[in-house]
């Protein structure tokens, strides 16, 4: 099947054949069809697998239609600024021929950015892509009118209710119309989601897409570590073969200061993402990685559902995630679009359930690689041991901020 045969307007078909695409992943195959017909959908699938299009398609069909101009037709919620940036790029790019306009609207910057965004709420975009917080943030000065949206989109609602945007989401809900079409994207389905999609959707379209598992396209291997292994192996990975694109994902924000400044005394250029950066710069450290100008990126999980960035050689897990959907997120950002892809595992004594928990998740069991013989040995392969006498998992310590 290719995009023409889905009903698609001729100026969205000429944004698709402009970016080089012809042929829909089958989420958008499925998607876009129930999107044009004006129901309500529920859409589960993995990252990497186009869903961003899936919705962004038909509503650039229906605004270039409808040439409804200058009113707030679309709301596009996203847990954080980097999806946030990301949708609206992709907004731009496949909306070029539509006259559409679009807007980011997310937290950081100085006054100037307030102001743009101020701008684009009252007067120019008919697109909004937003972070919760930030939006009731605009609201709250009582100059945003929402009672003209047709369309809500939620995009990673898992992630924003792990975040704990229930209560921000509902409140931006209730300043909708009723009748709105609302979609909601995630890439698991737990009950909480199952909640949501019973509060705010009417008769829903389900779509599902290899629910919580990783693509058949990444290899997975993992190595069992002690903490004071970790960056040994880490140097030893990345001086083994040159690679063009890695991301290593940790948990806290001072590992990842930790890993750059041992990687960049080993002469390994590599630089780091949190949630401490300013936007300008998490921004420009973005845009050398996306462009070949930096090959190594150190991030916590701010990062594994918000960048797009196409052959990625190599995903490392300096940390094994807390939450076994994040090991999807992370690891999914290799082997997107047609590629191949590599994801590392470093799994210490403490994170050994945890691991269980992710493999019991995905359905498969991680292969178990040796340590190189110069870091000594590693430990045993002893998941019980994460649990407690009475066969509880042991209570993890509380995550530091991201």
């Amino acid at each position: 099947m290719e995009f023409k045969s889905l009903g698609l307007s001729e100026k969205v078909l000429e944004g698709l054949d402009a970016m080089g695409f012809a042929t829909p992943t089958p989420i958008q195959e499925k998607a876009i069809p129930t999107i044009l017909e004006g129901n309500d959908l529920i859409g589960c699938a993995q990252t990497g697998t186009g869903k961003t299009a899936a919705f962004i398609l038909p509503v650039l069909h229906d605004l270039s239609m409808t040439g409804d101009r200058g009113k707030i037709d679309t709301v596009i919620l996203a847990p954080t600024r980097e999806l946030a940036l990301q949708i609206d790029q992709q907004v731009q790019g496949l909306g070029y021929f539509s006259g559409v306009g679009s807007a980011p609207i997310y937290g950081g910057g100085d006054g100037s950015s307030w102001d743009v965004q101020k701008s684009a709420l009252t007067t120019s975009a008919e697109i909004i892509i937003a972070t919760p917080g930030r939006l009731i943030a605009h609201m709250q000065m009582g100059y945003v009118d929402l009672s003209t949206v047709k369309h809500l989109i939620l995009d990673e609602a898992d992630r924003m209710l792990d975040m704990g945007f229930y209560d921000d989401l509902m409140r931006i809900i209730n300043e909708m119309p009723a009748t709105r079409q609302s979609l909601l994207f995630s890439a698991t389905m737990p009950p909480k989601i199952r909640k949501l999609a019973k509060e705010i959707l009417n008769d829903p379209s389900e779509v599902n897409i290899a629910i919580s598992k990783p693509s058949e396209k990444i290899v997975q291997a993992a190595f069992l570590t002690y903490d004071a292994q970790k960056l040994g192996l880490i140097s030893h990975l990345l001086s083994a073969k040159t690679m063009n694109s890695v991301i290593i994902f940790c948990s806290r924000k001072i590992t990842v200061d930790k890993v750059v400044r041992e990687l960049n005394k080993h002469d390994i250029p590599a630089q780091g993402i949190h949630s401490d950066l300013d936007q300008a710069k998490r921004e420009d450290i973005l845009r050398d990685f996306k462009n070949r100008k930096l090959n190594v990126l150190i991030a916590t999980d701010i990062l594994s559902r918000g960048i797009d960035v196409e052959d990625i050689d190599l995903v490392i897990n300096y940390d094994v995630p807390q939450d076994a959907a994040d090991y999807v997120h992370r690891i999914g950002r290799t082997a997107r679009a047609q590629s191949d892809g590599v994801a590392f595992t470093f799994i210490n004594p403490d994170d050994q359930y945890n691991f269980y928990n992710i493999e019991e998740l995905i359905e498969r069991e991680v292969r178990k690689v040796a340590l190189p013989a110069h870091l000594g040995e590693g430990p045993e392969w002893n998941p019980l041991a994460g649990k407690s006498s009475k066969g509880k998992r042991r209570k993890p310590s509380k995550k530091s901020g991201r």
